[in-house]
């Protein structure tokens, strides 16, 4: 896995040279795309491909990489209404998480959120909706095991340069192998980003998982995330590149300590 881990590194490195030496967007343009992606219910298509490389997960403190390709996209229901839709398919490569346990890869959970959002908003945007995780992985120790349901939302304000809000839903299962705990989680996501008139961002987040179901003291994973991202042109087409880093203040036993992370997103403005 660190081999493989290792090869992305050197790809994604390729791409983001490479990127480098294409035609960049005009000023205006960058800014204007960058200040969209920083809206995560924007009128814009775009598709991230997310790299992360958590340290010292699992009783071995190994590495563990994920991908997530989490497309997103908007439909316009009536003049005063868009609907958008978020998908977060992960895949994995995870070592050992416990004794008897084998190191797996394979996709996890299914994630679809969607949300309902007005057309013109002012002052905060804002959008409400349901979230769905749907149980695909073949190894157990990647996924839930279970279908789940719950309510998702979003609000945010955008002032000249900064964007600053939060993204939250609730799960809980419904159906799937009666084997596996029941879910109970609560997913929140505080952000901050600053962006610039070159169509860089720097961005402060949180990705803050709460299992209401695991041990007293074993709920939160809570990392802290810098990232820095820039919009750029590969031919005619506008896509934003970065990376960051993230440190873990709270995780369960076996958790991760820190990660890396890599972000390559292609932009469909509408």
């Amino acid at each position: 896995m660190r081999v493989f881990a290792v090869a992305l590194v050197v790809l994604v490195t390729g791409v983001r040279v490479s990127l480098a030496q294409q035609q960049q967007p005009a000023p205006a343009d960058a800014q204007a795309l960058a200040k969209q992606l920083a809206n995560p219910i924007s009128s814009l298509v775009s598709v991230p491909f997310q790299f992360n490389w958590d340290q010292g997960v699992g009783p071995g403190d190994d590495q563990r990489f994920t991908l997530n390709f989490q497309p997103v996209m908007p439909f316009t229901l009536n003049p005063k209404t868009n609907f958008i839709a978020r998908v977060i398919l992960p895949y994995l490569g995870q070592p050992s998480l416990g004794e008897g346990l084998e190191a797996a890869s394979g996709f996890s959970d299914l994630l679809f959120e969607g949300f309902f959002s007005p057309a013109a908003p002012k002052g905060w945007i804002w959008g409400i909706g349901p979230a769905l995780s749907l149980p695909i992985p073949a190894e157990a120790t990647l996924g839930s095991g279970k279908w789940s349901f719950g309510p998702t939302a979003v609000a945010l304000k955008q002032a000249g340069r900064w964007t600053y809000g939060a993204l939250a839903f609730q799960l809980w299962s419904f159906a799937g192998d009666a084997d596996r705990a029941s879910v109970n989680q609560t997913f929140v996501q505080p952000f901050l980003s600053l962006g610039t008139a070159s169509g860089v961002t720097f961005t402060l987040q949180s990705e803050t998982t709460a299992n209401w179901e695991a041990e007293d003291g074993e709920e939160w994973t809570i990392p802290i995330n810098f990232l820095l991202t820039k919009v750029v042109k590969l031919g005619h087409r506008p896509m934003q590149i970065g990376g960051g880093a993230g440190y873990y203040v709270e995780s369960p036993e076996g958790g991760p300590e820190w990660k890396i992370r890599t972000v390559i997103t292609l932009l469909f403005p509408r």
